[in-house]
């Protein structure tokens, strides 16, 4: 009796601290997670804005979060369903497979949408827009992990108005994905999901909330003397809407034919916080015993930045927007869930480019690449010689051979007319990417970025602040390169176990998984290749 009682003395106090190791571990994790990507949003808006920014949106997550603030991209080409696929697998597009938006199937000779998926159908309207399903991706994603940790128990849920916005952050094995159709302005889904949309869905779709947003008109926000960080309202950088005559405040959106079209607008985001909220309330995230995770895209910056570029009034209204919605989520968050309940973080999938001819203006060498023209160029003289064009798709950086010609003899030809053109910097066929003339870092980028199955045969790279025109346009801008401009985006994390700081050290896109992973005590996604920020761990 006395032997037993030793021992029971003696394992007391690792009894304690077993229990207070295991209590640890249950508190410190969050009862939801949330991400929010912000598509195309560069690093320096943190700050260019931040004058005009309320004490309770940005501010709240900088004043009291942690912010990562040499956060990269760490493959190319810098596009969104790249950027949201690297993001919540922590890999790149070599290993995931998601190699651009858009790539040249070999086997079918067509190209495929990264999230196109003709075995399921559209749930919620009767669209093509719902024939979509993560199946193109190859690996796991944080919240797929999260689930198998779980036992399922888990709830994970992406929102978007892109498909890929939503699909790809939300995994395999998501609870949910919902995401908005082309035309009605209506929340969807597809059949890999469910097969009937929940109720709560279809009385958010009836009261028509797209159209009331749009109906009262896209005005400027702020009283005109606060927006100093842009040029004049009307300018031959912007592009216009449908209908319009000029680019200048205030935009008629009461006359758009399309409630989709609210993705064109500010408003987009505000209805996606919306729908983010009826979600959290309809799936009780945060109520139940396991942490879950709730995946959301903010589109509207993306379409706005394309349409008006960098320097315009209506990008700078549209982060002020975003900054009072953003306050608004978060003080729904802490009522909702509790502060100090959940864990946020905020980033984008990409940056973007100022527009060329605005540069030039200013006397900053830029420029344009007319891919399609050049195409159309380079296939007229490959007829001459080959009897076929020799470019079958060429877009984000990339050029896909014909593989009905000898690819050998039609990748030197390409390659060679590239060489000759003014606006390219470096050509490189890339199964010799690694004994390329392509310089460090950007030869790791590639090399991150190519993935052999579906990449394209010959990797092109502009001169800095030269970029894409698909159309011939010269408004608005894009993104897709190595360049600082794309690749330096914000990380900013906040809430349960985060502290108060910033860093300087370089941390990678691909780094956001592995540390919610290691926040959450669970696996990283099965072809991460990212590392914790120790920093923020505790």
């Amino acid at each position: 009796m006395r032997n037993i009682l030793f021992i029971a003395l003696i394992l007391q106090p690792f009894n304690l601290f077993a229990q207070k190791i295991t209590k640890t571990f249950t508190n410190s994790k969050p009862k939801l997670m949330i991400g929010i990507v912000v598509d195309q949003m560069r690093y320096d808006y943190l700050y260019r804005y931040a004058n005009n920014y309320s004490s309770g949106g940005f501010k709240r997550l900088l004043r009291d979060g942690y912010n990562c603030e040499n956060t990269q991209l760490n493959y190319i080409p810098s596009v969104t369903g790249c950027g949201h696929a690297c993001i919540y697998t922590g890999s790149v597009p070599a290993i995931h497979g998601i190699a651009a938006n858009d790539w040249y199937n070999r086997a079918t000779r067509k190209m495929m949408y990264c999230v196109q998926d003709e075995g399921v159908t559209s749930v919620g309207e009767e669209t093509k827009s719902g024939k979509m399903s993560p199946k193109n991706m190859l690996t796991t994603s944080i919240g797929d992990e999260l689930r198998l940790a779980t036992n399922m128990r888990s709830k994970v849920i992406g929102i978007s108005l892109k498909d890929r916005g939503s699909i790809l952050p939300a995994g395999h094995s998501a609870t949910a994905a919902y995401w908005m159709d082309d035309s009605l302005g209506k929340f969807i889904t597809s059949s890999y999901y469910m097969n009937d949309i929940p109720n709560w869905v279809a009385q958010f779709n009836e009261a028509e909330n797209a159209k009331k947003y749009l109906s009262a008109n896209w005005k400027m926000y702020l009283t005109a003397e606060k927006y100093y960080q842009s040029t004049l309202d009307d300018n031959e950088y912007e592009g216009k809407f449908k209908n319009e005559k000029s680019t200048s405040f205030p935009h008629m959106t009461s006359l758009f034919t399309k409630n989709a079209d609210i993705k064109r607008t500010p408003f987009g985001n505000n209805i996606t916080l919306d729908f983010s909220k009826q979600a959290i309330i309809n799936y009780k995230l945060g109520k139940g015993t396991e942490t879950d995770f709730i995946a959301i895209s903010l589109s509207s910056t993306d379409y706005v930045g394309h349409q008006f570029a960098i320097n315009s009034l209506e990008v700078e209204d549209t982060y002020y927007r975003l900054d009072a919605a953003l306050e608004d989520f978060l003080k729904f968050l802490d009522k909702q869930i509790g502060a100090g309940n959940y864990t946020l973080f905020l980033t984008a999938d990409h940056g973007a480019a100022h527009n060329p001819r605005y540069l030039k203006d200013n006397k900053i060498p830029a420029g344009y690449f007319f891919t399609g023209v050049e195409r159309k160029k380079i296939n007229e003289k490959g007829i001459q010689q080959f009897g076929k064009n020799v470019i079958v798709d060429m877009g984000d950086n990339q050029i896909w051979i014909n593989d009905t010609l000898n690819k050998e003899e039609a990748k030197a030809f390409v390659i060679k007319e590239l060489k000759a053109l003014p606006e390219i910097q470096f050509v490189v066929d890339n199964e010799n990417l690694a004994i390329s003339e392509l310089p460090e870092p950007i030869k790791q980028l590639s090399a991150n970025g190519y993935n052999a199955q579906r990449s394209g045969d010959i990797l092109f790279i502009l001169k800095p602040a030269y970029i894409e025109s698909y159309n011939n346009s010269t408004t608005g801008t894009t993104h897709g390169t190595w360049n600082p401009y794309d690749l330096h985006i914000p990380l900013l994390w906040y809430g349960n176990g985060i502290p108060k700081g910033n860093t300087f050290r370089e941390v990678h896109m691909t780094d956001i998984a592995a540390t919610i992973a290691a926040m959450l005590r669970i696996q990283m996604p099965n072809g991460c290749i990212g590392k914790p920020i120790t920093e923020i761990i505790q």
